[in-house]
């Protein structure tokens, strides 16, 4: 399969198909960190999106987007950088591609697009973190765990808070939280790069 992997400079996910034998390249509008350049697209990915690929799964952006920084909702409307970040998110389903998917954490596009079709966490992957984040899939399916483990922390601190309560108060989780910066908070984790890889990446052949 010919795979694009969008907005991802670290190139792991890109790495993870290409040991399975898929031509895959990566692409954002930073170098790779990865260590083959030969395999990245450095640029806008927008310009290179109807280039015969059979999967795209993309990383668009989050701080826009996600429910962690709900508080700044307004001025990001106001200012216009939320609706950007909508129609960039969106634009990955406007595209001629048989399979499609697209991560981002908790936020305004399971309103004003859909809910994920799932979400997941490293920790179900091999992982030991909580970091609960959406993929939105377009003739996938869900991935499955492949090594549940106990989780030892929240990657990032907005992933302290528990689900909503009656009064509308939230439960603080009993895990500690990581205060990695907005770099490391992206970070695609291998156990799931390999999960998608070996369910995505073999799901061309199998019959629907």
């Amino acid at each position: 399969m010919k795979v694009l992997i969008a907005c991802e400079e670290s190139q792991t996910v890109c790495k993870a198909f290409r040991e399975r034998g898929h031509e895959t390249y990566s692409c954002d509008i930073l170098p790779c960190s990865g260590g083959h350049s030969e395999w990245h697209i450095q640029g806008d990915v927008r310009s290179y999106l109807n280039e015969g690929w059979d999967m795209i799964i993309a990383f668009p952006p989050c701080t826009h987007l996600c429910s962690s920084g709900a508080m700044y909702w307004p001025v990001k409307q106001k200012d216009g950088s939320q609706q950007d970040a909508i129609e960039f998110f969106l634009c990955f389903f406007k595209i001629n591609c048989k399979f499609i998917a697209i991560e981002n954490p908790s936020g305004i596009i399971s309103t004003i697009f859909r809910k994920p079709d799932q979400y997941i966490h490293p920790y179900q992957f091999g992982d030991p973190y909580r970091k609960r984040t959406g993929l939105w899939l377009k003739n996938l399916p869900i991935l499955i765990p492949t090594n549940i483990i106990k989780p030892v922390a929240s990657w990032h601190s907005g992933s302290t808070r528990g689900g909503k309560k009656k009064d509308g108060t939230r439960t603080k989780s009993k895990l500690p939280a990581l205060h990695n910066t907005g770099y490391l908070r992206s970070k695609t984790f291998l156990g799931i790069a390999q999960a998608m890889a070996t369910q995505w990446g073999d799901y061309e052949t199998q019959p629907f």
